[in-house]
């Protein structure tokens, strides 16, 4: 097959890269398919199925013929659904037509990103970040401001990095908690130290993504911007999903919430790329909000045991520190105490990438590097499987690391 001419490619293309995090759990999966004994710990997905309760609303719509186009925005029946969960949840108080349903979490960040940002606008993106954050920012023609939070800070962003980073080109912060990579988590002290700054700045907006707000351990009381600080409430935009705590990743449903303006112009852009996520798909959401929530409880004691389980084997392994996260279901290890160190054939690990390259191909475990995320030397590692798989991967870890001389 003849390559594509030259020039036919958008420019826009340049500026991003393919989602590390994706690329990692394609090439464990090539690699399972070839016959290797593979274990991939990159992929952010539960191992649980979709609870029974969802999948047989999800039936029955398909029974009731609920099989057409939907509006732009979302049926009325999810969007109320998403208005009653932020009011008993997040005791915030929204509307339906404040709300906004998308094919997935990701699509809600590039609505909102792509129907806001014009060239030279700048988005606030602490780091560690979710892989796609800047890409996203950059594609929308703005430039990422990436503010390193350091394993010293447990990865959170301090009030003063926040002030330090705004300029008058700010237009976003974007702020996830419980953080995807590390699982780090806020108080609602914390945040409110950060919504302080913030109310200094009356240009700058808020999108949070609170996709794993149910998967916090420990006691952990989580909070979200909006409802720490009310004031903000019209410059925020509180984005959630079902994917993480009902099972449903590949059911593709992403959710938000804030001023109506800024839902239109985002349902103006949907309009003429995705039109509507899947029908079946929302009316299983329909369920998945207003059902039963007993097994979220459930997965939360299996991810904490699993988290407990991956940071007390990592941290006997030779040169690796893993902080133990108040959420999500990630560990994001340092492994500085290894660069520098030698593979027994005599490579260098030299960075985050090498590691992961090389415990790839030496013992079969497939991780993130660290620099994905925006901060090294890390690695991420998901504990979303069984204890046998992470104890398994744990060892093989171990025995990686206890190679390096």
């Amino acid at each position: 097959m003849p390559p594509l001419p030259k020039g036919f490619l958008a420019d826009s293309l340049n500026r991003i890269q393919p989602s590390p995090t994706i690329a990692v759990t394609s090439k464990a999966r090539d690699l399972k398919a070839a016959g290797r004994d593979v274990i991939g710990l990159g992929a952010g997905e539960p191992d649980f199925d979709t609870p029974e309760n969802i999948k047989e609303a999800a039936i029955a719509a398909i029974r009731r013929g609920e099989t057409k186009y939907t509006a732009v925005e979302g049926i009325p029946q999810l969007r109320e659904a998403i208005a009653k969960k932020f009011k008993r949840e997040n005791n915030l108080d929204y509307t339906p037509a404040q709300t906004f349903v998308s094919p997935g979490g990701k699509s809600i960040l590039f609505n909102a990103l792509l129907a806001t940002v014009n060239p030279g606008d700048e988005v606030i993106v602490p780091a560690p970040y979710w892989v796609s954050y800047p890409d996203i920012v950059m594609l929308a023609g703005g430039k990422p401001v990436i503010v390193e939070c350091t394993l010293e800070q447990g990865f959170r962003l301090t009030p003063e990095a926040l002030e330090k980073a705004i300029t008058s080109k700010t237009k976003w912060l974007v702020f996830n908690q419980p953080s995807n990579p590390t699982g780090a988590c806020y108080t609602r002290e914390q945040l409110k130290a950060l919504t302080d700054v913030l109310l200094k700045h009356p240009h700058v907006w808020v999108l949070t993504d609170d996709m794993y707000e149910h998967l916090v351990y420990g006691g952990f009381k989580f909070h979200t911007v909006a409802e720490v600080e009310p004031k903000l409430y019209d410059r925020t935009l509180t984005m959630n999903g079902v994917s993480k705590a009902y099972a449903m990743t590949g059911w593709r449903i992403g959710y938000c919430a804030g001023p109506e303006p800024l839902i239109k112009a985002m349902a103006k852009l949907q309009s003429q790329s995705a039109t509507n996520a899947a029908s079946i798909s929302q009316w299983a959401s329909v369920e998945a909000l207003n059902g039963t929530q007993d097994f979220i409880p459930k997965f939360q004691k299996i991810f904490e045991e699993r988290r407990d389980l991956v940071v007390s084997m990592l941290n006997q392994s030779n040169g690796i520190e893993c902080p133990k996260p108040e959420g999500a279901f990630y560990v994001y290890p340092s492994i500085r105490k290894l660069i520098g160190k030698k593979t027994p054939s005599g490579k260098v690990i030299a960075t985050d990438e090498d590691f992961a390259s090389e415990l790839l191909e030496t013992e079969g475990v497939a991780v993130v590097h660290g620099a994905a995320f925006g901060l090294s030397p890390f690695f991420r590692n998901s504990y979303a499987t069984s204890n046998k798989v992470l104890e398994d991967a744990c060892h093989r870890i171990q025995r990686f690391c206890a190679s390096l001389t």
